[in-house]
């Protein structure tokens, strides 16, 4: 084989493996984040705290994870063994928290304790390979001619997992609810991807085990903040993502249920109705891929809030009255996730290369994790905090004529306090233009 050949064949299995392994697991996080939710509220009961208590269990374990065993990959400079493991234990403790279906309803906090530890479990795995492992190995890989390509795949992967994971998810689940059918598929599909990473995946070349003292120390060392904060570029940016994803969480957390029971859609619908505005929103990324290869990072973030903040604007008013569910197109709502999908894939997709940019050579995997603290951890507990006291103050409260337990429906007031939060992130981001100007300016 010629060297260009090889070359050729290279970059074709790069590119398999950045979009088998996104995929793969985006729609396990899609699962996790959209139909775990769906899945209580069918089989255990209609409680935003079990929700909360997921959100923020999942978020500590997913952020230690990252912090561990991006450690560990940093001191031995090779990733692929964490991708591999991670994602084979994350499949099977996938179809494992489906068996929590199985515990009796009458049994309320023993289910509900179960759910939350079985989310815990298969989150921390998850993180090991696809945050700690998968995330830090495209970081590896990135230079400035596959920065804007990178960053597109990997901000589309989210959407691309949402619907995948959406339509598929509800067609498997169905009418009759079959989420135990829905765990087992995907967390086999993760499995196989796992073992896929073990036999194809290919190290970059250019990255050396780097060691600073014990485990341990190099372990705690990334608490302290002092040398991140230094980095006052890197810390606005990711505080302006943690305002982003506050918002998000308040409202995203809950959009399933939002359809399903305020709107009176089914599962399958549900699938469909998100999906279809998303591939449609998808098309962003191409123009937004090319700006950011111009580094035009502040202009895709800012475009981005805006496209956002019209959309969460279009589905605040909508009630029930203003659908007719035997038919899945309603102009309003499908517009409405256009533009909430358009602002979260280019946001996504900016900050994503932008973050990276800024990590320090040597301790990649580690920053990676100071990236989850920012994007998952603050996000996910502030979040789930806030949502969860919107959906028991603002939304529809039922009383449970059987067990006479309080159930608590997500209206439209979830998009409402989701766009505060958004408009916030907007100072951030722009306060590091002098930064930005001043790093670029040396890079020239």
């Amino acid at each position: 084989m010629s060297l260009k050949e090889k070359k050729r064949a290279s970059g074709f299995k790069m590119w398999s493996l950045i979009w088998g392994l996104g995929l793969a697991g985006q729609i396990c996080w899609n699962m996790e984040n959209q139909w775990f939710n769906t899945f209580v509220y069918t089989k255990i009961a209609k409680d935003p705290s079990i929700v909360t208590g997921m959100l923020i269990c999942s978020a500590l374990a997913t952020t230690f994870a990252t912090f561990f065993f991006g450690t560990w990959a940093d001191r031995t400079g090779k990733r692929r063994k964490f991708i591999a493991i991670g994602y084979i234990l994350w499949g099977i403790f996938t179809i494992g928290f489906g068996l929590t279906e199985f515990i009796s309803k009458d049994m309320y906090m023993l289910a509900a304790i179960s759910v939350v530890v079985a989310d815990t479990i298969m989150s921390f795995f998850g993180s090991m390979g696809n945050d700690a492992g998968f995330n830090t190995w495209t970081t590896d890989i990135l230079t400035d001619k596959n920065r804007g390509q990178i960053g597109a795949a990997l901000a589309t992967q989210p959407v691309l997992g949402t619907i995948l994971g959406t339509v598929v998810g509800g067609l498997i689940v169905g009418e009759n609810d079959n989420y135990m059918r829905l765990f087992v598929v995907m967390g086999v599909a993760v499995i196989i991807f796992g073992i896929a990473s073990m036999i194809f995946l290919t190290e970059a070349d250019d990255v050396e085990p780097y060691k600073n003292g014990s485990f341990l120390k190099q372990f705690l060392s990334v608490f302290n903040f002092k040398d991140f904060i230094k980095q006052k570029e890197l810390l606005l940016v990711s505080i302006g993502v943690m305002i982003f994803f506050i918002g998000f969480n308040v409202y995203f957390a809950y959009i399933g249920n939002y359809i399903i029971y305020y709107l009176g859609y089914t599962a399958d619908q549900m699938g469909i109705i998100e999906a279809v505005p998303l591939v449609l929103s998808m098309i962003l990324a191409i123009p937004a891929s090319m700006l950011i290869n111009r580094n035009k990072h502040h202009l895709v973030s800012v475009t981005a809030i805006i496209l956002n903040v019209i959309g969460l604007a279009i589905l605040a008013p909508i009630t029930p009255d203003m659908v007719d569910t035997s038919n899945i197109f309603n102009l309003r709502i499908w517009v409405g996730i256009f533009f909430v999908g358009a602002g979260y894939i280019t946001i996504l997709q900016t900050t994503k290369v932008w973050s990276k940019q800024l990590f320090p050579q040597t301790s990649k995997g580690q920053f990676e994790g100071i990236w989850i603290l920012f994007f998952v951890l603050f996000p996910m507990i502030g979040g789930s905090l806030v949502g969860e006291a919107v959906v028991k103050q603002t939304g529809e409260t039922f009383i449970n004529e059987l067990s006479g337990k309080a159930e608590y429906i997500p209206n439209g007031n979830i998009y409402l306090y989701g766009i505060i939060f958004v408009v916030l992130s907007a100072v951030p981001f722009l306060m590091t233009l002098k930064e930005f100007k001043k790093r670029t300016a040396l890079e020239k």
